[in-house]
């Protein structure tokens, strides 16, 4: 169910157990043959799937487009909240959920400037309230809910999700064709990084003149369809999961 949707008194009668998921994506550059909106356009539609398979087990957030996307400042278009300004926002929507008495908190994620911040929130959250044992905090990447690399089948070239990449254009493809520039002449760029596993400054810049990295121009429409299929079914057997959980312990019965 979707929280725009209720009434105050339908939120205030559900039972506090109920999960709730707060999608986080992004406004930012895409390379030169996809939209800026492409991260929360893709995580709205794996957010679709879900939440209809999920029915009335779960409740929806809006969808918060704004993210921590400063390395893709150098492009136009791209719309990021400071990085700690975004960790506070993100820290303030779990204390308000929390007042609200859901003790589920998913943030579900749809963009890599994302995971940090969000990781972190849920982390300083838990430590805010670590006199209580009835807390789940979590915070969990479309793309890597299920086991890594992912089992796509047969003809994907990428095992990992890059940017404006082989996946990403591909499920632009299933989903608004019409928004895809040209992708046969664009270059592979590779996202190897010599120093890693370091964790190594950069921006986009540094790394792609295009602003792309990967294989788009090996993109088409029925990977995006396998892609999206792929995504929200690891999606809901993840929350699953935060159903099931016994409400007390660490793995919460499931391990």
């Amino acid at each position: 169910m979707r929280l725009q949707d209720l009434k105050w008194t339908e939120v205030e009668a559900l039972s506090k157990d109920t999960p709730v998921v707060a999608p986080i994506a992004a406004v930012e550059q895409h390379g030169r043959h996809l939209p800026v909106f492409t991260d929360s356009m893709l995580l709205g539609e794996v957010v679709r799937r879900a939440r209809d398979a999920m029915g009335d087990r779960a409740v929806w957030a809006p969808l918060l487009w704004l993210g921590n996307s400063h390395h893709h400042m150098d492009f136009p278009g791209t719309l990021s909240a400071e990085p700690r300004v975004y960790l506070d926002l993100l820290g303030g929507l779990i204390e308000n959920l929390l007042a609200h008495g859901f003790k589920r908190i998913v943030f579900l994620n749809g963009h890599g400037g994302n995971v940090v911040p969000s990781s972190q929130a849920v982390f300083e959250a838990r430590q805010r309230h670590r006199d209580r044992d009835d807390l789940l905090l979590l915070s969990a990447t479309y793309w890597a809910t299920g086991p890594q690399p992912p089992d796509l089948g047969p003809g994907f070239v990428q095992d990992h999700m890059e940017h404006a990449c082989e996946w990403e254009t591909s499920m632009i493809l299933r989903l608004a064709p019409e928004l895809v520039g040209p992708i046969e002449s664009l270059e592979t760029v590779s996202g190897a990084d010599a120093f890693a596993p370091a964790a190594h400054g950069w921006t986009t810049r540094d790394r792609s003149e295009s602003g792309h990295v990967g294989r788009p121009r090996e993109a088409t429409a029925e990977k995006g369809e396998r892609l999206f299929e792929h995504f929200s079914g690891e999606v809901v057997a993840f929350l699953e999961k935060v159903v099931a959980w016994d409400g007390r312990s660490w793995n919460g019965g499931l391990a």
